[in-house]
């Protein structure tokens, strides 16, 4: 006896094995073969995305060759067929066209196509961008006071970044270098941002190895020998410590991670609220405290 739907239909398995012999059968595949720098000479173009992507291959190799004015003029030529969505690209060249810019002594060109990356940002990430594109023009034309502003805004959008903090207390080292009238601020604030990236990098450095660990080591170094030179008093390099370590918790570090966060609602603090005033009030309570303890014969 048969149960009810117990037999098939012998067509059904000589389908499938049909179906699958045939799909067995792929066609050949051809990769396209390019020879190199195929985009140098390449002239007639299929359409305008073509003709992008050409124009963007041969502005990098111009702008990696140093050829700035070139690479600029290939750049310009590509903003101009980026089509209105294609953002991330359309930031990509714009950057790129900051930075040659730069190169050939056009600094005001350069940051205003940074302003016109700063209204276009939508997150942190693109704010971060431009911020440090902003670092490299100020570098580039030796002008301290507004690379250093870049870089505030920088700690701040990145509070536990050390290379950020790093790179702000070289400039102001700098600036003391340069200038004798801000010789104890300027040292002061240095000294600030050494103790902060070298709190950072002592708790970043317990899941650090290789080449890494290295570079850590190597910052920290040269930060025991930056402060020695800065010639502070320990009592202040303690006070200095305790403020800079104030947030330094690694709940807060983790909740306070704003990759790629949006910048509508964003809310950041401004540098010297959070860190520079609330140091110099307790460096002056100290002050004050010292000079009440002193006895009437030292006075």
């Amino acid at each position: 006896m048969e149960i009810l739907g117990s037999t098939f239909d012998d067509s059904v398995f000589e389908e499938s094995r049909n179906r699958a012999s045939s799909s067995a059968v792929l066609p050949e595949y051809k990769p396209k073969s390019c020879e190199p720098e195929w985009f140098c000479h390449h002239e007639k173009f299929e359409d305008a995305l073509d003709e992008q992507k050409t124009m963007k291959f041969r502005a990098d190799l111009k702008y990696r060759r140093k050829q700035y004015q070139d690479a600029l003029d290939d750049y310009t030529t590509c903003l101009s067929l980026v089509p209105n969505g294609n953002l991330s690209l359309k930031r990509d060249v714009l950057e790129s066209m900051a930075r040659c810019y730069s190169h050939l002594g056009l600094r005001e060109q350069a940051l205003e196509t940074c302003e016109n990356l700063r209204k276009e940002a939508t997150n942190t990430c693109h704010l971060t961008c431009v911020l440090l594109l902003e670092v490299t023009i100020y570098d580039g034309c030796e002008d301290l006071r507004n690379s250093i502003s870049s870089l505030q805004q920088l700690c701040s959008l990145h509070p536990f970044n050390p290379w950020h903090w790093l790179k702000l207390a070289t400039s102001y080292h700098s600036l003391l270098e340069s200038s004798s009238c801000l010789e104890k601020l300027a040292g002061l604030k240095a000294s600030m941002c050494f103790v902060r990236t070298r709190l950072l990098l002592e708790i970043l450095m317990i899941q650090q190895f290789s080449f890494v660990l290295e570079k850590s080591q190597r910052a920290l170094k040269e930060i025991e020998e930056s402060l020695q030179r800065l010639k502070l008093e320990e009592s202040t390099l303690i006070t200095i410590s305790e403020v800079m370590a104030e947030d330094l918790i690694p709940e807060k570090m983790r909740e306070e991670n704003q990759d790629g966060e949006s910048l509508s609602g964003l809310s950041i603090k401004d540098f010297d609220e959070r860190w520079w005033n609330r140091l110099h009030t307790c460096l002056l309570m100290e002050k004050t405290d010292l000079s009440d303890n002193k006895t009437p014969e030292n006075r």
